[in-house]
């Protein structure tokens, strides 16, 4: 059977102000990605028409990153969601086997749910609607079924009190047959109370046109759509489940799932440990038996095999950990690559800089990698050591194998196996705090 071709008009343009911000609703994130970019990813492979309100140029320019080839239409004026369809009429036109009408505020749908919708349509319906059984149905879209078929869609305000009754509800998503998608929109009318067109009127014109309408049911997750912040906060904590549980029957251990944060792109080895209150962000990869203690925050980061990072460690981007590694407590890498079996356990920063494997970082190290213009490169050599509280001023390299002196402030390059101290002399004045206590004493007298 030669594969069925798609076309997914995802609808963005009824954006709305609940949300009391500048940025559109569809560039919001959860889980590192944009509500956009969760759409788009849902139908992956399919030709996509974006439908965007006036002075939108902000979520062309995001799907245009995403999907170049996307097709973009202007609904000038906002007359309903069957006349936001029909925006894009130039692409349905194009008589696609399958339509999916999605939505740019409804981010959680899942690419399997959509495969239900289109076997629908290649089993010979014209029009197919995603619905589910929420706990309170009041102010939702009734599904009016006889036996498998879907009669019609009746909005809570029209439904009679018998329809009322009815617990599986309307959830916006919905599958049109191509080769009868752009006759049914064009018979919707706007004789409606709100002078709009409803795309929901499909299923009714089908049943006219003696087509096959159905409903597929799913979870109300998937259908979730988001008009507030709240809205936006509810949708996160979904995807955070589906995340977690997805890395843990992945086999990833995690001490307190529901205090660990990830984004859609985190990736897991076997046999990872994760501590509680850790935040992954985008671009993290963690290697085999890695361990990622309480508190960590990683970003853009690549942890080794068997490494271990923190507590209280933060992996910014370009952070590269090899095999074994030791990032501890309070400890900052960013565009670093620290080799294997390195150290730095505590109270530093490692930015702009490669740590050869083996080398012990001391405390309250830092890596001088800014001068005001230009970031510079500090490299540290295989099993060298680097003293407690020393500072290396970029660009300065440090041999294999060599010593850095606590309290050091390397500026020049040290040589293999070398030992570089950088200190001023220590000077001690017997008795000078019993003095300075006795002058303390005696001004305290006189008040």
């Amino acid at each position: 059977m030669p594969q069925r071709t798609c076309l997914a008009i995802v609808l963005a343009a009824g954006e709305g102000t609940r949300m009391r911000t500048s940025l559109p609703k569809a560039l919001h994130a959860i889980g590192g990605r944009t509500l956009l970019e969760h759409v788009l990813s849902a139908v992956s492979g399919a030709d996509i028409a974006l439908v965007v309100g006036p002075d939108h140029g902000a979520l062309e320019t995001a799907a245009k990153k995403l999907v170049p080839d996307a097709q973009v239409f202007v609904q000038r004026e906002r007359l309903g969601t069957a006349h936001a369809v029909l925006a894009a009429k130039a692409a349905l036109e194009k008589k696609h086997d399958d339509i999916l009408v999605m939505f740019a505020d409804t981010p959680l749908v899942r690419a399997e749910t959509l495969t239900q919708l289109r076997a629908a349509l290649a089993q010979g319906a014209a029009v197919a609607v995603l619905g589910f059984k929420p706990v309170d149905p009041t102010g939702y879209g009734r599904l009016v079924m006889k036996g498998d078929d879907l009669t019609a869609i009746v909005e809570h305000r029209d439904a009679s009190d018998e329809q009322r009754k009815i617990d599986f509800v309307n959830g916006g998503l919905m599958a049109l047959s191509g080769a009868h998608a752009l006759t049914i929109l064009q018979r919707i009318d706007n004789a409606n109370a709100k002078g709009e067109y409803y795309l929901t009127d499909a299923v009714a014109i089908a049943r006219d046109m003696g087509l096959k309408a159905v409903a597929i049911e799913t979870a109300e997750d998937d259908v979730l759509g988001i008009n507030t912040k709240a809205q936006l906060a509810q949708a996160e904590a979904v995807l955070q489940n589906r995340l977690r549980n997805a890395a843990m029957e992945a086999g990833v251990t995690m001490v307190a799932p529901e205090t660990v944060f990830l984004s859609t792109d985190t990736k897991f080895g076997n046999d990872v440990t994760i501590e509680p209150n850790v935040v992954f962000g985008l671009g993290v990869t963690v290697d085999d038996g890695a361990v990622i203690r309480a508190f960590s925050h990683l970003e853009g980061a690549h942890v080794g095999k068997g490494a271990r990072v923190g507590p209280y460690a933060r992996l910014r981007p370009g952070a590269e950990l090899g095999a074994d590694v030791h990032i501890g407590n309070f400890v900052e890498v960013k565009a670093a690559k620290i080799e294997d079996g390195a150290k730095a356990n505590h109270l530093s920063y490692i930015g702009d800089a490669r740590v050869g494997a083996g080398a012990n970082i001391g405390a309250g190290t830092i890596t001088c990698n800014y001068d005001g213009i230009n970031k510079h490169l500090t490299d540290i050599g295989a099993g060298s050591f680097i003293g407690s509280n020393s500072a290396l001023v970029a660009p300065v390299k440090i041999g294999d194998g060599a010593y850095i002196g606590s309290g050091s402030v390397i500026t020049k390059n040290v040589p293999a196996d070398a030992l570089a101290l950088e200190r001023s002399e220590q000077t001690v004045k017997e008795g000078w705090a019993k003095k300075v206590q006795a002058l303390k004493a005696a001004k305290a007298k006189k008040k």
